[in-house]
């Protein structure tokens, strides 16, 4: 199954590939790799590795997945959650995601654009998102860069 689609796939889905070298990479974040556990069993997870914006440093998010049996159970708002507290506690300044607008405005993301910031793909522009954090210095302005595997 993919973790993104919950869909059939051959082989390895890209999702798991891309984990891997995230957490073998400079970039990789311990204390923003967060799993969800229920009943002794690992139903889902989120990762952020370093990002920027220039020389502003933020977090870029994802993979995150949940079990596709437990999906729609509040399990990816908890982690997203406890992402976002981690991340303010931390002092960081921002997070970016590729994702459903739908979906990552209700935790207060917004168009990356609308913050000055494009995304790494000009394609991307409609699902690429920020949420700033409490220590967001505004007057941002540049391309957002994820960790090196993403580019892989």
């Amino acid at each position: 199954m993919s973790p993104a689609t919950g869909e059939h796939v051959d082989g390895e889905p890209e999702e798991v590939k891309l984990l891997a070298r995230l957490f073998e990479c400079q970039e990789y974040l311990p204390a923003f790799s967060i799993v969800a556990e229920l009943d002794g069993e690992i139903v889902g997870h989120v990762i952020s590795t370093r990002g920027w914006v220039g020389e502003l440093e933020l977090l870029g998010l994802g993979p995150i997945g949940v079990v596709p049996r437990l999906q729609r159970h509040g399990i990816g708002t908890a982690l997203m959650n406890e992402t976002v507290a981690r991340a303010n506690t931390a002092g960081e300044r921002g997070i970016a995601l590729l994702g459903s607008p739908e979906y990552y405005s209700r935790f207060g993301f917004v168009p990356s654009t609308s913050l000055g910031v494009a995304p790494p793909e000009a394609g991307w522009a409609a699902h690429f998102q920020l949420l700033p954090l409490a220590v967001w210095p505004g007057g941002v302005s540049g391309t957002f860069r994820y960790a090196d595997p993403f580019a892989g």
